[in-house]
């Protein structure tokens, strides 16, 4: 048996795509019945927009971590933190699988390890798909999405939204199991 679901791509990068970029995730969310969705965010925009557009919906906000720019710095803004609560979503703030020590060992000692490579691997088919994988990878080693159920995940390039990908969620120590059963839509760039 196939089934037929249609790939958008966007001329353009990044939050001009955003409203686009949501409203196909949200169709093909009902279509798939699938309940969960999980959407990076940097200062909170478009994880607000989310939590407004997915009423009914657990949305999940995954931000950068604690310290991303600069140490002791956090750049979801209190405000955006607050709507988003407001709205029903989750914020989880945890550390990037392709990152952590790895950006450690980059600034150090001016090498690239496996996380890296693994990043750069995943950016060939746009920054917002190693994005939407990387956050669902977060999202699962939290808890709060399950590898029994697919969710829709959500991302972009920079700003805003242009990346929707269906995934079946793994744990990191379980990447391989990881599968992007579709793509919604992403730039074609």
């Amino acid at each position: 048996m196939a089934r037929e679901a249609g790939i958008i791509y966007f001329d353009s990068l990044g939050p001009e795509n955003t409203e686009e970029t949501l409203r196909l995730a949200k169709t093909r969310a009902e279509e798939l019945n699938i309940k969960k969705i999980v959407v990076a965010t940097t200062k909170g925009d478009t994880a607000v927009k989310v939590a407004k557009g997915f009423k009914g919906y657990r949305v999940i906000a995954v931000t950068h971590t604690a310290g991303f720019l600069a140490p002791g710095t956090q750049e979801l803004t209190v405000e955006n933190k607050q709507k988003i609560e407001k709205l029903g979503a989750e914020i989880y703030t945890g550390t990037h699988p392709f990152g952590g020590i790895a950006r450690a060992v980059r600034r150090t000692f001016s090498t690239y390890v496996l996380g890296d490579f693994m990043a750069n691997t995943l950016r060939v088919f746009g920054e917002g798909m190693k994005v939407a994988i990387e956050i669902t990878l977060m999202a699962t080693d939290a808890g709060l999405v399950s590898p029994e159920e697919d969710v829709i995940s959500i991302a972009g390039t920079g700003r805003g939204a242009d990346t929707a990908i269906v995934v079946k969620p793994a744990n990191a120590h379980d990447f391989f199991a990881l599968r992007v059963k579709e793509i919604i839509c992403k730039p074609r760039l």
